[in-house]
This record gives structure tokens, sequence and C-alpha cells, in this order.
């Protein structure tokens, strides 16, 4: 079956006007152009529309999901596999942030009380699943399983306190990294103290004894490489992780070839 613009649009609920703009950015191009000058959507690219609203849902940027649809290795039945996974998990996450805020308003209401530990399990437990989803392969392959299992257990070992300290942590060195970005120089005072930011963060997140200054730029090296990684500097501020990678190059003092 086919679709014009305006069907395509009443049948997926994404308007008219979106559907042009992913031809005008070659997102998602009509399969064809009839005699009359409408654009028209075989079953080929609905089933690509669909593939995009999940990624949207995934809260992925346009250009991301342009690179992903293009390549060569895209498979519509592993990317199918893939949004269930994130679904599944996803609603794994609510299921225990549901049951975290029935127990608190059971306590609060004279039942059994909950521990202090309890009352935070349950966003510790959603970052490392969701660490795991996002990064987990690459991270594993690059690090090894027993070193991202001691991450993972440090990270749900840690206190209310200690993860409040650590998410001040992380939104000063996002705040600072924009701001030396945008600045454009990597050996500059502000550079420097996002480079001792992003060490702190680093000791703090990665097993005791664990932290070099060659593990340390080649993670920033990997910000570069991955597209998840660049993905996720460049909402903090576009170039970001390129600036990154070179300013830590300065402050590891480290030789690359």
């Amino acid at each position: 079956m086919e679709y014009t613009v305006s069907r395509l649009a009443k049948l997926s609920g994404v308007s008219a006007r979106t559907l042009r703009y992913y031809d005008q950015i070659d997102l998602l191009k009509p399969s064809r152009i009839n005699s009359s000058g409408y654009r028209i959507y075989g079953q080929s690219k609905v089933d690509l529309l669909q593939q995009i609203l999940f990624y949207r849902e995934l809260e992925m940027p346009l250009e991301e999901i342009k690179s992903i649809l293009q390549s060569d290795n895209f498979d519509i039945h592993e990317a199918l596999e893939s949004h269930l996974v994130h679904l599944s998990n996803q609603r794994k996450r609510l299921d225990r942030l549901i049951q975290t805020i029935e127990n608190t308003i059971q306590a609060k209401e004279g039942g059994p009380e909950i521990s202090e530990q309890e009352k935070f399990e349950a966003f510790k437990k959603d970052v490392v699943d969701e660490n795991e989803e996002k990064f987990g392969k690459e991270i594993r392959k690059k690090y090894g399983n027993a070193v991202v299992d001691q991450s993972n257990e440090k990270l749900r070992n840690t206190t209310a306190s200690q993860m409040a300290n650590f998410k001040a942590l992380n939104d000063e060195l996002d705040r600072k990294l924009a701001e030396a970005t945008r600045l454009g120089d990597p050996r500059s005072r502000l550079a420097q103290e996002v480079c001792e930011l992003h060490h702190e963060w680093i000791v703090a997140a990665w097993p005791e004894g664990y932290y070099g200054k060659e593990k340390h730029y080649n993670l920033s090296v990997m910000y570069i490489e991955d597209e998840r990684f660049k993905a996720y500097y460049d909402k903090i501020e576009r170039g970001a992780a390129e600036f990154l990678n070179k300013a830590l190059k300065i402050y590891l003092d480290v030789e690359t070839e």
C-alpha cells in the first residue's frame, strides 16, 4: 500500500510538515514523486518511519538516527529487537520506581519503615542499568568485565550523600565543559579545571586503584570514536568530546602518535 504525505501523517500521527522536513534533510525520502508532484511513500518507507519514531522515543538526535539508518550494517529486525530490550528495561525501571513510591507512601501512613538505602536503591539501579544498556558492550570490551562489574558494585553501595555529591560534581563538570568548549582554548585555566573535575569524576566512578593517566586519556578517545558517547557530549555543547580530548592530552601530559 502507498501513502501520500497527508495519509501517512494521519496514519502515523507525525505532522505533514515534519514528514516534509524529514525529506528535506534526507532522513526519510519518499519512494517516488507522482505525476501530480505528490510525495508517495511505499511500505518500506512506512517501516522506516516507525524506526525513526522508535529512536526519537529514545531522545536520539535526528543526525544520529540518520547515521544509523543509512549505515550499511543497519538491520531492521535487529533494530526491533534492540527497541524491545530497551522498552522492557524501561518498564522494569518504572516498576521499581513505582514500588519505591508505594513503599514510601505506606511508611508515611504508618506502614513498614523503609531504610535509607531502600529509598535510593531504585535510582542507583536505574543508573547502572541505563549505562549498561547504552555503553556496556563497548566499555566491557575496552576495560573488561571485572572492571565494569566492580564499578557497578561501587555505585550500588554508595550512600545517598555520596550520590548527591557525585551528581553535583557531574553537573558542575557539564556546565564548565560547555563554557570551556565555547571559549575554545584547551590550555585555558577553565579547560584545565574541567580536566581536574573529570579526573575527580573518573576516580569516583572507577574501582579503587584502577585509575591511570593512559586509561583516562583513552576514555576521552572513546568519547570521540563512539557515536553514542559523542552524541552525549554534543548535547552538552557541540564539539565538547573533541575539546575534552585535547584538554586532557595537555592535562595528563600523554604522548600520542
